[in-house]
């Protein structure tokens, strides 16, 4: 060696001879100078990659998990659709595919292969671009994306090369290879090779053949280009060249080479949705809000590992989620029927063509250069297109909540019958019309008012002037009885002409206030007379407090989500403070309201709860119909869950059809029935607590001039304005006293809403 450099010195003096001197100290210079300045250069790009710290950290990555109050894993917050398995997890000729195809001297160098490199290099100079990443590298460029690029630059490739030396000094080499598995994306949102393997053949990763495996492997040069779903050919050129250098590794024998190449590209392709537990549409809610907290204390809801701990039960998710889907597939038999071709779906039905007319092929259509009418007839005579079109419009929805009315912690929350089907919510985002879930807060501003349940008033057609020389006229299922019923009848059989002239007395403007301070506070409530029969549309969830609110006695208690948040090793970050019960109506009228919903259970429009799902528990509630039977609701209260469901459809044009299956009683109170039904019988809710009345509610002795009372009653009968008779035992109350306001009419110009339809169940 020593008189190989001494000859190679003098070759190179005696070249050098023939070199002017100026040029020579150039090239000397620059020999000197380019590598000096390189390192300098590299020296000056550390401080620009990955910490040591942050590549351990990558490496521990672990999603914050969501987890119910009972111990049980809700949800996990991922980067991505992965699912992470260990190397052992993973079939060996998974390994062996990509360590003969993409780096065979992966255990042999420290991250960098400069043999490759400069082989690299050189084809590229020589017009065939060539990658010369080791595994290494390519990890450094999966799990750094930003902070590495992916251009084609010396920066970038100099970046790359230092971050996969600190990636070799901090994993070891089996490490490097289970993490690279599981972090290189093979489209269709499938990130990891477990992904991958459902996704492109519906099997782990273990279980990966040597055929599978290399067309997985092969996907790594293109993941488009070599999609075994839409370019089949070059997949299937590609794996076998994977297969080619098995061989040529000593991976595969040359013998079953032969054979395997010639074999057909077999995919058995489903997309992967990404898995939300339970409770997905609780999860979903809630990660904005938990993005923001880790956010401002520093951590990544991604990859710290935080332990979320909710105030979800996982048992009465459980419950919900079962009455949901088993209510929701009645329902659905019931629309199916109601909306078949024979029956309504069909080109002459002018909802049908409305709805074709918007939907976005036939906007692309017209776009195209078509004319309204013939894209109209062409999309009306695609069969495929119409059976698209009405599996999606007439799919029937359900909303479920239910809220522990003490703590204001939420127990269970069901945004849809499929989440990966509708992922909207209809607990927190859907604002639909309440019907006489609505009428509770009409009694409860009257029993503060003085009123009492055992008050009557006369079941007659009722006309309320709205101004303009409009008349409001509500009206029942039938006739009325022109027969006196009492508040609590009127309340427990949802009768719409006996709450409006309780709506008379109290005004809408007071309606409305009780209903916010209760609960309902973000959606707009339009103060006109019809507002009693729950026209303005409002939120579940809304609804859901604001009848825990009467539960509790008159006592606002903000819905409480999270209890607390943990770090990765158990560690308390934060504990959210429980919150403060805000007195927001009066206690005794509360109380009374209570006690006087009790009714609807047991003799009113929600027997089912007592005779159907045999729920002898001390309950109280209220059913819910719309107009036409869009909507349909019910809500229990217990003395420690408050539960609600909605069912109808994301379209209100869309109904059942059915004034049968349309009433709240038949199509929510079955969701609320069968999740009390399981969680009395399995004892998470006690069935035997009962409500506590903490005032006195015997009714006051009669007073001394009855006739005089009557002559009243009568007299109001007969009064020519009848937004100013009285309602027995509501005395009208002067300005300024206390309770109620005094009876004021419509500003000019108010416009009501039309009248929600109520259930024909027992005479509502």
């Amino acid at each position: 060696m020593h008189k190989w450099l001494l000859s190679f010195r003098a070759r190179m003096a005696g070249l050098l001879a023939w070199v002017p001197r100026p040029v020579r100290r150039l090239l000397l210079w620059t020999v000197v100078a380019v590598p000096a300045a390189l390192l300098v250069f590299t020296l000056a790009l550390v401080p620009f990659t990955p910490g040591i710290s942050d590549i351990r950290k990558a490496k521990s990555e672990l999603p914050a998990q969501l987890m119910s109050a009972d111990g049980k894993l809700l949800a996990e917050y991922r980067w991505a659709n992965r699912e992470w398995v260990e190397l052992n997890q993973i079939s060996p000729n998974v390994i062996d595919a990509l360590i003969a195809t993409e780096d065979h001297r992966f255990y042999k160098h420290f991250g960098l292969d400069w043999r490759r490199t400069a082989s690299s290099v050189v084809l590229t100079l020589r017009g065939d671009p060539q990658g010369g990443s080791t595994i290494t590298q390519q990890l450094a460029r999966n799990l750094f994306p930003e902070e590495i690029g992916r251009s084609r630059t010396l920066t970038r490739k100099l970046k790359e090369a230092i971050t996969a030396l600190k990636i070799e000094a901090s994993y070891s080499k089996d490490e490097i290879l289970e993490t690279y598995l599981n972090t290189v994306p093979f489209l269709y949102n499938a990130y990891g090779i477990e992904m991958a393997a459902r996704t492109y053949f519906d099997k782990s990763a273990d279980k990966l053949n040597v055929l599978e495996s290399a067309t997985l492997i092969g996907m790594l040069k293109g993941t488009a280009y070599y999609n075994p779903v839409l370019n089949p050919e070059r997949a299937q050129a590609r794996r076998n060249t994977v297969l080619s250098q098995m061989v040529k590794r000593g991976k595969l024998d040359a013998k079953q080479f032969e054979t395997l190449q010639k074999r057909p590209l077999r995919i058995n392709f489903e997309r992967q949705t990404e898995v939300m537990g339970p409770a997905p549409h609780f999860a979903i809610q809630l990660r904005k809000q938990l993005i923001d907290w880790a956010d401002s204390k520093g951590y990544s809801l991604y990859s710290d590992g935080l332990v979320i701990r909710t105030t979800i039960d996982s048992r009465l998710q459980a419950y919900a989620n079962q009455a949901v889907a088993r209510q929701g597939r009645q329902l659905q038999g019931v629309a199916d029927t109601a909306w078949s071709q024979r029956n309504g779906w069909g080109p002459k039905n002018e909802l049908v063509q409305t709805l074709v007319r918007e939907s976005a092929e036939y906007r692309a259509a017209v776009d195209k250069g078509d004319t309204p009418d013939d894209a109209l007839k062409a999309l009306l005579d695609d069969t495929a297109f119409m059976a698209k079109l009405r599996a999606e419009k007439t799919r029937v929805q359900a909303g479920f909540l239910a809220q522990d009315p003490v703590t204001g912690h939420v127990l269970a929350w069901v945004g849809s019958r499929d989440f990966a089907q509708d992922p909207f919510d209809h607990v927190q985002a859907a604002r639909r019309q309440p019907g006489s879930t609505f009428k509770p807060f009409v009694y409860g501003a009257a029993f503060a008012n003085g009123a009492t349940p055992e008050d009557t008033l006369m079941d007659t057609a009722v006309e309320i002037p709205l101004g303009g020389g409009r008349v409001w006229r509500p009206t029942d299922g039938g006739p009325p009885s022109d027969q006196p019923m009492t508040l609590a009848d009127g309340l427990a059989f949802s009768k719409n002409t006996i709450t409006a002239q309780v709506m008379q007395q109290v005004g809408p403007a007071r309606v409305a206030e009780v209903a916010r301070a209760l609960g309902v506070r973000q959606s707009k409530l339009e103060e006109v007379p019809s507002l009693a029969l729950g026209t303005s549309p409002v939120t579940l969830k809304e609804m859901i407090s604001a009848y825990s609110s009467i539960v509790n006695l008159g006592r606002y208690v903000e819905p409480v989500l999270i209890t607390s948040i943990e770090d990765r090793n158990g560690k308390v970050l934060e504990t959210f403070a429980k919150p403060v019960p805000e007195e927001v109506f009066q206690p005794r009228a509360a109380q009374t309201l209570r006690n006087t919903m009790r009714g609807a259970v047991d003799r009113g429009t929600a027997t089912a709860i007592r005779t159907r799902y045999g729920i002898q528990a001390d309950v109280a509630g209220k059913t819910g119909t719309t107009q036409d039977n869009t909507d349909g609701w019910f809500i229990l209260m217990h003395t420690r869950v408050v539960a609600g469901a909605w069912a109808g459809f994301n379209d209100g044009r869309i109904t059942l059809r059915s004034d049968y299956w349309g009433q709240g009683a038949r199509s929510a109170l079955p969701m609320v029935g069968e999740f009390m039904q399981q969680a009395i019988r399995n004892k998470v809710i006690d069935g035997n607590d009962r409500f506590v009345d903490e005032f006195d509610t015997s009714p006051p002795p009669p007073p001394d001039s009855s006739l005089s009372t009557m002559r009243d009653w009568i007299r109001g009968l007969f009064r020519t304005d009848p937004q100013q008779a009285p309602v027995p035992g509501m005395p009208p109350r002067p300005a300024g006293a206390g309770g109620l306001p005094p009876v004021t009419t419509d500003p000019p110009g108010s416009v009501s809403p039309p009248v929600p339809a109520e259930e024909r169940v027992g005479g509502e």
